[in-house]
């Protein structure tokens, strides 16, 4: 039987959580990147960011003296908030973290995750892996807020490391309104569209997960 591993190229603690209760076996490897992209659309932006991530950290694979033949998926993601045409990063500040709010609150913005699966097989290098890409989108509305409720959620430090300023599992959680499409996308990860692809590539993901293989 062929041997597969997965890799998971990020250091989210969501992504870690999302992947580990669909019951996938996977190890951490991460590698500092320059995140630059010449893309301008959001969901190209994600996908050329995580194509890089997921790149970066396949150049050690596969190991030396492994003993074995293995078939290596590394998996690379990227989230981003979008408002209109503006992909909304991670707050430089609390200020800026409370634009944001201000700017999405009673309104329906897009969140869009890359995900990029770098296929390494053989005993050689490959400088060139076979990749497969793609990206999700989930629209998510946001209760009218009042600018107090505003700054009472920033100074909880949620918003401080996320992208858009909030985080949809936390505490902004009661002022999310409704969401159309994936909620883990939402949260950084949309995980049953990874299992499709990687059952797709043949990832025995029954006998791991109970997921049958399509």
């Amino acid at each position: 039987m062929q041997k597969w591993q997965l890799i998971l190229a990020s250091g989210s603690p969501r992504r870690r959580e999302i992947m580990t209760e669909r019951g996938l076996d996977f190890t951490i490897r991460t590698k500092d990147t320059e995140e630059i992209t010449k893309e301008v659309l959001p969901a190209e932006v994600v996908k050329d960011l995580s194509m890089q991530k997921a790149l970066a950290v396949a150049e050690d694979y596969p190991l030396k003296n492994s003993g074995e033949e293995v078939v290596t998926c590394v998996i690379g993601a990227d989230t981003v908030v979008a408002f209109g045409e503006k992909i909304l990063g991670k707050p430089s500040d609390r200020e800026d973290a409370a634009a944001m709010i201000k700017m999405l609150q009673g309104n329906v913005h897009q969140v869009y995750t890359g995900v990029a699966i770098a296929v390494v097989t053989g005993q050689k290098k490959c400088k060139e892996p076979r990749c497969i890409c793609f990206a999700e989108k989930t629209d998510v509305l946001v209760k009218s807020m009042t600018d107090e409720e505003i700054l009472e959620y920033v100074a909880t430090g949620e918003s401080d490391d996320k992208a858009g300023a909030y985080g949809i599992q936390g505490i902004f959680a009661k002022y999310i309104d409704a969401i159309t499409g994936d909620y883990y996308n939402v949260v950084g990860l949309p995980i049953d569209r990874l299992c499709e692809e990687l059952a797709a590539l043949g990832y025995p993901l029954q006998e791991r997960t109970g997921i049958e293989n399509v």
